[in-house]
C-alpha cells in the first residue's frame, strides 16, 4: 500500500474525523517523497515521535513510523532545534510519520483504554471519562471482586510495577474506570461515579488528598506503559489485514 492508501484506511478505521477537539494533528504529519506511488514495505510503531524512535525506525528499514504522540500539537511551532532535527531526519530517510492521539485512546476495538479493560477482566463496558469535551475512557465491573494486587498483576503480566498506587478505597474492588496516559485530573469523574478504582497513566500531587478523602483507589501504571496496548493491536491489525511487516520500538520513559 502507498502512504495515501494507508492514510485512508487507518483514518477511516480509527474515525479520526470524530475528534475535532484533539490538539494532536492526527494523520500524516510528515509525508514521504512519493505518497501516491511508493509502496510502504515496513511500518515501525512507537509511543513517541522522538530522535530515538525516528533513528531506530530508519535502522529497522521502516518506510513509516506510526506513533501515539506526534510532533504537532495545535499551535504554530518554528522548525528549529530538536523539532527541526526530527523532521530533517524523517525527510532525509524518506520516512513518513503518522500520529494518532485521542482516536487511539478511545477506539472500542483496539484503543488503549478498552484493551486494558479487557486485559484486567472488566465486563459490561461503558464509555467513561470526558477529556477535552470528548469521551475517551471506559468503565465496567468485575464478575468477582478483585484486590488491587490482582488488578496490578493483570495489568503487568511481565512482572513490572506501576509508577504509583494509592490504595485508599475498598479492599474488594467491584468497579473500575480507565483513562490511560495523562488522565490525572479525571480521577474526579471516577469519584463522582462512585467507582472503586481509577486506572490511568500518571497522577498529580494536588490530587492526593482528594483521592484519600474520597476513599477511592488509584493505579497510575505509567504514561508510557499504559499507551502501548492500542499501538500493538493496531500493528497486529495491519500485519494481518494488509500483510505489511511491522516492528514495535520500545523507548520507555519510566514515567
Amino acid at each position: 500500500m502507498t502512504l495515501n492508501e494507508l492514510n485512508t484506511y487507518i483514518s477511516s478505521y480509527l474515525k479520526i474525523q470524530d475528534f475535532p477537539n484533539d490538539s494532536s494533528l492526527n494523520g500524516v504529519q510528515v509525508q514521504n517523497s512519493e505518497p501516491d506511488t511508493k509502496q510502504i514495505t515496513k511500518i515501525a510503531f512507537a509511543v513517541d515521535a522522538c530522535g530515538d524512535t525516528i533513528r531506530r525506525a530508519h535502522l529497522a528499514q521502516a518506510d513509516m513510523l506510526f506513533v501515539h504522540h506526534g510532533l504537532f500539537w495545535g499551535y504554530e511551532q518554528g522548525i528549529t532545534g530538536i523539532h527541526y532535527e526530527r523532521i530533517r531526519q524523517l525527510i532525509l530517510n524518506d520516512t513518513a510519520l503518522y500520529a494518532c492521539h485521542l482516536p487511539l485512546d478511545a477506539h472500542r476495538e483496539i484503543g488503549h483504554n478498552y484493551a486494558l479493560a479487557r486485559q484486567i477482566g472488566l465486563e459490561n463496558l461503558e464509555p467513561f471519562g470526558v477529556w477535552k469535551n470528548t469521551v475517551i475512557g471506559v468503565k465496567g465491573g468485575f464478575t468477582k471482586p478483585k484486590s488491587i494486587d490482582q488488578i496490578i498483576n493483570a495489568m503487568f503480566t511481565d512482572g513490572a510495577a506501576p509508577v504509583t498506587v494509592l490504595p485508599f478505597g475498598n479492599k474488594e474492588i467491584k468497579t473500575a474506570g480507565i483513562i490511560c496516559g495523562g488522565g490525572a485530573r479525571e480521577v474526579e469523574q471516577a469519584i463522582q461515579q462512585k467507582l472503586d478504582v481509577y486506572i490511568t497513566g500518571e497522577t498529580k500531587h494536588e490530587s492526593y488528598h482528594t483521592i484519600l478523602e474520597n476513599k477511592i483507589s488509584l493505579i497510575a501504571g505509567g504514561h508510557y506503559e499504559t499507551e502501548k496496548l492500542g499501538l500493538k493491536l493496531m500493528m497486529e491489525k495491519i500485519q494481518t489485514e494488509k500483510d505489511i511487516p511491522c516492528v514495535f520500538i520500545e523507548s520507555p520513559t519510566a514515567l
